[in-house]
């Protein structure tokens, strides 16, 4: 049986509900049954919030577990000035959360820590700090040189990854190309072995329709008859287990009953509908193709809730959880 793997936890906005979300998930029970957490944030803000929370002995209990990021310099270190900046864009807070990712992506490199979990950050913010990147995503394949990171959501069993990511709808349909498709077939399902979920024969990666009935022949649309049958085909010439096109609006009730293994969604809305609705607060998102394993909560910073102590802690416990469970 393998020893509890590292896993650190990034505090995300410091304006937004990371830092609450954060110090009751490295305080779980359940997260730290199946794993060695660690928050990485201000030391000074994820005590603050612990207060909040009424956990007063945080600091004593929990220290040791925190990786101290301080605030950027020239930004408030009072953390009641702090507070009432809550739920507001601030460069100072983007800049942070920055430097929490690229933390959590040394400790991953050096191998000190075996995956990391992510609370949200805010993508206004990050451009206010001059992060010439959208989101976590795209700063983790800038850390590690990776192109294309390939994204997966989990919830119940159900597994979801996505052909497009953050573009316009327009923009997603003219990715949805041959090539494109048998890539990232490809990709899922080393992915899917890594993690030792099964794909096969009796339980292939099903490729969601573009277009509604998947296109009933070309009645609504042609890109399933020439472009997602086409790339199903040679992907499984090449031994890929794979299926489809299957109607979008019946693959995610499919997979989620157990008849794939898994579905490429061919753009984000299509996929994160499906889960959310089956689970909001379990959908948790995995990034692959990293050195190393990256989870997330699949909500944004809450900024209406921040600092009252109301946020829901559920998806970043599950992240971390997840984290572990496939961790390598």
């Amino acid at each position: 049986m393998r020893s509890a793997p590292e896993i650190v936890l990034t505090a995300g906005d410091p304006l937004g509900i990371g830092p609450e979300i954060v110090v009751k998930a490295l305080t779980d029970p359940a997260v730290r049954a199946v794993c060695r957490p660690s928050a990485v944030g201000s030391r000074e803000v994820l005590c603050a919030a612990a207060r909040m929370l009424g956990i007063n002995d945080f600091s004593e209990k929990y220290g040791d577990n925190i990786i101290d990021v301080p605030l950027p310099a020239g930004s408030t270190r009072d953390v009641n000035e702090l507070r009432s900046l809550a739920g507001t864009v601030r460069a100072f807070a983007g800049q942070h959360a920055f430097d929490c990712i690229v933390r959590a992506h040394e400790l991953c490199s050096s191998g000190k820590a075996k995956a990391v979990a992510t609370a949200p950050v805010n993508k206004e913010s990050l451009r206010a700090a001059g992060v010439p990147y959208i989101g976590h995503t795209e700063i983790f394949g800038a850390l590690t040189g990776v192109k294309d990171p390939l994204t997966m959501f989990e919830t119940d069993g159900l597994r979801i990854f996505f052909l497009t990511r953050h573009v316009s709808l327009r923009q997603a349909c003219d990715l949805v190309t041959e090539d494109r498709i048998i890539d990232y077939l490809r990709r899922s399902a080393e992915a899917l072995r890594k993690t030792g979920v099964r794909a096969d024969e009796d339980h292939p990666i099903a490729v969601a329709g573009l277009n509604p009935h998947s296109g009933e022949h070309g009645l609504f649309g042609n890109e399933e008859t020439e472009i997602i049958v086409p790339a199903v085909l040679k992907a499984r010439g090449e031994g890929i287990p794979a299926a489809g096109p299957v109607s979008a609006d019946s693959v995610f009730h499919l997979a989620h009953r157990g008849r794939f293994a898994a579905v490429l969604s061919l753009y984000h809305d299509q996929g994160h509908i499906a889960a959310k609705t089956l689970d909001f607060e379990r959908t948790i998102s995995i990034t692959h193709g990293l050195p190393y394993l990256r989870t997330s909560v699949d909500h944004g910073t809450a900024f209406d809730i921040a600092w009252q102590g109301r946020a829901g802690a559920v998806s970043m416990s599950e992240a971390a959880i997840l984290a572990a469970k496939y961790a390598f």
